[in-house]
């Protein structure tokens, strides 16, 4: 059980990361959508977003930044956000996309897809050093938006927890390269593992570690 002082502590943190969402709301932006990505700098797997517009004052302990939480929190987390929230979408971009349109733009169709998806409308957005357009409502981009916004943090856990799965499911498919481990990361082991094996149709063709030379990740 939580001592006194931890459940101030937590009670204090989640009343800081609700201010950004909190002064827009007191500025007329009544429905805050927070959305971050997942999978932006891995070699392999799709680029996953989520978008979330969450409850007015109400907040579940020990949302964070997805990175810093573990991957059983995460996923208990994932599936309160998604009972409690007023609305949520996650959507995802493959490879192939990547490959086309580089990795920046993938990132915006995958946050803009999950946008429209949202219903009720939003009336701003929170983005995690993301700028947006044309979606008739204010984009706010901020870096680090996922440490300081609630809304953005809770966005961050729903495209962890399903890049995740996903990465899982390619594991299954291609379990030489350890996706299940390292997510598609650019860990030792996968490199290795593409000088040995070469790329598979779910690697990013057009990240230069993906076709490296086998003397840029040891023997």
């Amino acid at each position: 059980m939580a001592t006194l002082q931890q459940l101030v502590s937590e009670a204090y943190r989640l009343r800081l990361m609700s201010g950004v969402d909190e002064r827009l709301r007191l500025a007329g932006y009544e429905r805050v959508a927070g959305v971050d990505e997942a999978g932006r700098g891995c070699l392999a797997g799709p680029v996953v977003a989520a978008a979330v517009v969450l409850e007015p004052g109400h907040t579940l302990p020990g949302v964070d930044d997805s990175k810093n939480l573990s991957a059983s929190v995460r996923e208990g987390l994932a599936a309160a956000i998604k009972r409690t929230a007023l609305s949520w979408s996650v959507k995802s971009v493959s490879p192939a996309v990547i490959d086309s349109i580089n990795i920046l733009e993938a990132t915006r169709l995958a946050m803009t897809a999950c946008l429209e998806d949202l219903r009720p409308r939003p009336d701003c957005a929170v983005l995690d050093a993301v700028r947006l357009s044309s979606l008739g409502y204010p984009c706010l981009g901020l870096v680090r938006a996922d440490a300081i916004s609630y809304s953005v943090a809770s966005a961050s856990i729903l495209a962890k927890v399903e890049r995740d799965r996903l990465m899982l499911e390619l594991d299954q498919e291609y379990p030489q390269y350890g996706f299940a481990r390292h997510k598609g990361y650019a860990a030792v082991e996968h490199r290795r593992a593409l000088v040995q094996y070469g790329p598979t149709p779910e690697h990013r063709l057009t990240f230069r570690s993906v076709l490296p030379r086998t003397d840029e990740v040891g023997t």
